[in-house]
């Protein structure tokens, strides 16, 4: 199926640049794997070589870097790994921070780099989830 029709809500409230990555490589991922889960890991770790989770949807990284975002994306497909979960683990701890003062994010002001990855991760994922409740 190609990825327009499979374009994930996270990336549906993207720019056109975010889902036209996705979707290029998801469709390249199709052609060489079939569809399926691995498909659709392989556009997010091509997504995650440009691109960064800011709440519900994905934003260009900082400076427009490129390169892979966590341990996960710099490996081939299939070889694991922990993800960052779309958080740009090579952002400096100033895009962090600004990142978490965007978010609403308590107590960043004392937090560390590592601190306020974890702390932007759980916003991220708590903000998609209320996006999929209101649109879904």
């Amino acid at each position: 199926m190609p990825g327009r029709q499979e374009l994930p809500s996270t990336l549906q409230r993207s720019s056109k640049r975010a889902q036209r990555t996705w979707i290029e490589a998801h469709d390249s991922a199709v052609e060489q794997y079939g569809e399926g889960e691995r498909a659709h890991r392989v556009a997010y770790g091509a997504l995650k070589h440009t691109h960064e989770k800011v709440g519900d949807h994905w934003e260009r990284k900082e400076g427009g870097r490129k390169g892979p975002s966590d341990p996960r994306s710099a490996r081939p497909p299939g070889q694991g790994g922990r993800s960052g979960e779309g958080v740009d683990e090579h952002a400096s701890k100033q895009h962090l921070y600004d990142l978490a003062r965007r978010l609403g994010i308590d107590g960043r002001s004392g937090m560390s780099k590592s601190e306020l990855l974890d702390a932007i991760r759980k916003a991220n994922r708590s903000r998609t989830r209320a996006a999929r409740t209101r649109t879904g």
